[in-house]
Order: C-alpha cells, then sequence, then structure tokens
C-alpha cells in the first residue's frame, strides 16, 4: 500500500505586526527619500541644461579653452565635480556587488534593497547639492542666433520629456514597488519569501543584468542640449563611459524581452478582438 503524498510545505510565519509596521515605516521613508531625489535627478540633468544650462547662465563664452586649462577657479571646479561624479560612482557600484550586498542582508535583512536606495538617494543629492558650474568657461557649442535660440530648446524640451516618460514606463513594467525595496518588505510580513523567488529563472537572469534598461534614453538626456559647459561635458561623458562599461544585456536577454514583446502584441489584439465581437452583439 502505498503512502499518500505528502502536502505542500505552508507558508513560513511572517513577523509579529509591530516588527512589519516599523519594516514598513523604514522602507516607506526611503522610497519617500528615492522617490525625491529621483525629481531632483530630473531637474538637475533637464530644466537647468534646457532653460538656463547646467551652469546656471547661458551668456556667451568669456574664456578659451586654452585659458580655462590655465585659470585655476576653472580646474578646482572640475576638480570637485570629478570627485563627486567618483563618490556617486563608488556607493551605485560596490553596493551592487554580490560580497557587499550580503553583507548588507545580513547587517539589514529584508531592507537591503531600501537601504541601497537611501544610500544612492544620498550620495545624489551630494552631488547635486555640491555641484560646481563653470559660468565663465568655454562651450563646446553653444546656440547663439536668435532662430536657434528659441526653436533648439523647445526640440531638447520634447526630446528629454519622451525621454523621461519611457524612462519612467520601464521602470513601472519591470515592478517599480521591487526596484525601491517597498514589495521586498510585504513578501516578508506575509511570509511569501524574496519577490525574486517567484520569478522564473529567465526573468531572475534578466534582473540581474538589468542595472540600466534605459541606456539610451539617458545618453539623449545627457547630450541633447541647447549648450555645452565644461561641467555638462564632464558630466555627460563621466555617465556615458559609467554606462556603457556597466550595460551588461545580451542576445539572451534580448531574446527574452523580445518573446515578451510579441506575446504582449498577441494579448492586446486578442483583447481587441474580443471587444469588436462584444460590440457587434451588442449592436445584434
Amino acid at each position: 500500500m502505498s503512502a499518500d503524498p505528502l502536502p505542500p510545505p505552508a507558508a513560513s510565519p511572517g513577523p509579529a505586526l509591530p516588527t512589519c509596521i516599523a519594516l514598513a515605516l523604514v522602507s516607506l521613508l526611503c522610497f519617500v527619500a528615492g522617490f525625491g531625489t529621483g525629481a531632483e535627478f530630473v531637474r538637475f540633468l533637464s530644466f537647468g541644461a534646457i532653460f538656463k544650462n547646467i551652469s546656471g547662465e547661458s551668456g556667451e563664452t568669456s574664456l578659451s579653452w586654452g585659458e580655462a586649462v590655465e585659470d585655476s577657479q576653472v580646474l578646482r571646479s572640475l576638480g570637485i565635480d570629478v570627485a563627486l561624479l567618483f563618490l556617486f560612482v563608488l556607493q551605485h557600484s560596490i553596493m551592487a556587488w554580490s560580497a557587499v550586498k550580503g553583507g548588507i542582508t545580513r547587517v539589514f535583512g529584508v531592507l537591503q534593497r531600501s537601504v541601497y536606495i537611501l544610500c544612492t538617494a544620498l550620495s545624489l543629492q551630494v552631488m547635486i547639492r555640491s555641484w560646481q558650474p563653470c559660468p565663465h568657461g568655454p562651450y563646446l557649442w553653444n546656440v547663439s542666433s536668435d532662430y536657434w535660440n528659441a526653436l533648439l530648446p523647445l526640440l531638447c524640451a520634447l526630446l528629454h520629456t519622451i525621454s523621461w516618460l519611457l524612462i519612467f514606463s520601464v521602470l513601472l513594467i519591470f515592478d517599480y514597488a521591487e526596484l525601491m525595496g517597498i514589495k521586498q518588505v510585504y513578501y516578508h510580513c506575509f511570509g511569501m519569501g524574496d519577490p525574486l523567488s517567484h520569478k522564473s529563472p529567465r526573468v531572475a537572469r534578466l534582473y540581474a543584468h538589468l542595472r540600466h534598461p534605459i541606456y539610451l534614453e539617458l545618453l539623449l538626456i545627457l547630450w541633447a542640449v541647447p549648450s555645452m559647459p565644461p561641467d555638462r561635458l564632464l558630466l555627460s561623458s563621466f555617465l556615458t563611459l559609467y554606462l556603457s562599461l556597466v550595460h551588461r544585456l545580451d542576445v539572451q536577454d534580448y531574446t527574452y524581452l523580445r518573446s515578451q514583446l510579441q506575446k504582449k502584441f498577441v494579448l492586446f489584439s486578442r483583447e481587441e478582438t474580443t471587444n469588436e465581437r462584444w460590440g457587434l452583439w451588442k449592436k445584434d
């Protein structure tokens, strides 16, 4: 006589209610800090660069490139900006390493992602608020004619708006709550484990490579500006190099993304056909 099959293991009980409330509050605070810093980063990259340049002025160039290289004020400003960029990149990259991530998880547990978001927000805040413009430095390009001085900023504003909308759409598609650390706390409190463990291996692999799914949009935002002062040139060049080095999507990832996109199109076409049949049935 065969033994009865064992029942599936029950979900592990979550932590106590006070612990869940504390975790939720910390996660929510980190989310607010990350969201607010993201909004400031949009202003830093786009609004200042388009409407008054990232250096705060849109006047004529007062220094040549040769004079700028010998100007101590320009070199000091660019040196501080380089240090700020390295600070952001080091924090963003070191905390993404497996060993460091494991150590943070052992200390903070399920709040590991929230701590990462908070530290990233703090490093971005330091960079944004301590950024040193070069108002008298030379421009790589600068729109000076009356016609393009009015039209080009409008075109750049349109490109930036479309790019940011695409970026936000991608973030929503790839589970914004999980990227910001809120979903991890929710799953933990209900004893459901890590949200990534519920995803297929192909999705988990894609998440591991998808550090910058918005590569092209960010490049467009960095370079599509009416004028390019030295500090903006430094910012765009540095972040372009960094994004190029950490952009890790490969053929398998692109194949998976294309298959998922085709499934979405098939699903939408079926829904459209169903709606058309429902409309004809109502008319009949």
